[in-house]
């Protein structure tokens, strides 16, 4: 169970310093399944962090969120294969062209580099958007969650392994797409953790609860209250968490 738990988190090294993001892999290994490059860390050091993270034993999901014409991110794509990440993510609103290129490219770079094939994931509505802010400054009518089921639903008809949403939104994609198709959930903030700028926001066993495949975990772990103690305690506390969540349904399985 345990192994399970830690499995499905995703340590967020949002530091802008390689020595930081390795010291961090180092403590943090054993307790979590993935870290995520995103692009403070990527945009600082560059590229090359994938692999460093990887041969320390790390798994990495390149948060690199492409957006661009279909061949620009159908190249991008093939550079992140190339990289060593497990998991790669583009925007969903970026269409589903642009969505079929980046699937595609990234299978057949696989194939040619005799890779396992990264995960490809679709970002759906920002957790830091809520609705007046989609209506007004977006100007996208509707509801956030509408928004984000019709997106996951252009993702898995683009051949997307998953989405990237808020656990506000998991139950509604869950019965809105195959059973196979992945969620995963950032805005997740234990109960001893402030919210920061995350809007649609829900605990980690709550988030597991509800369906997520994995959740993505930042400032709550890599820089935690002091009343906590430090990283790998706070990890700590997350994978207990989740545990309890597993426990608790006994038919929640990974997807």
């Amino acid at each position: 169970m345990k192994h399970e738990a830690f499995e499905r988190i995703v340590v967020a090294l949002d530091v802008p310093t390689e020595s930081e993001a390795l010291e961090l892999v180092r403590l943090l290994k054993p307790s979590s399944g993935y870290f995520k490059v995103g692009l403070e860390l990527l945009n600082s050091v560059g590229i090359g962090i994938v692999n460093r993270i990887v041969d320390l034993g790390g798994k990495v999901f390149l948060d690199g969120k492409f957006m661009d014409i279909p061949n620009t991110v159908e190249g991008a794509c093939r550079a992140a294969t190339r990289s060593g990440a497990r998991i790669i993510n583009v925007h969903t609103m970026g269409g589903c062209e642009m969505m079929k290129a980046a699937a595609n490219a990234v299978a057949d770079e696989a194939v040619k580099l005799r890779v396992p094939k990264p995960l490809v994931l679709g970002v759906t509505i920002l957790t830091s958007i809520n609705r007046e802010i989609m209506n007004q400054n977006l100007r996208v009518a509707g509801t956030v969650e509408d928004q984000v089921v019709h997106l996951a639903r252009l993702a898995e008809k683009a051949g997307l392994d998953g989405v990237i949403a808020s656990p506000q939104e998991i139950e509604v994609i869950r019965r809105s797409t195959g059973d196979s198709f992945l969620i995963v959930t950032p805005g997740v903030r234990p109960v001893w953790s402030s919210a920061n700028d995350q809007k649609r926001i829900m605990t980690p066993g709550e988030a597991i609860a509800k369906g997520a495949s994995l959740i993505v975990v930042g400032r709550p772990i890599t820089k935690p209250p002091k009343e906590i103690g430090g990283p790998v305690d706070a990890a700590r506390r997350v994978v207990e968490e989740i545990e309890l969540a597993l426990k608790q349904d006994q038919t929640i399985e990974p997807r």
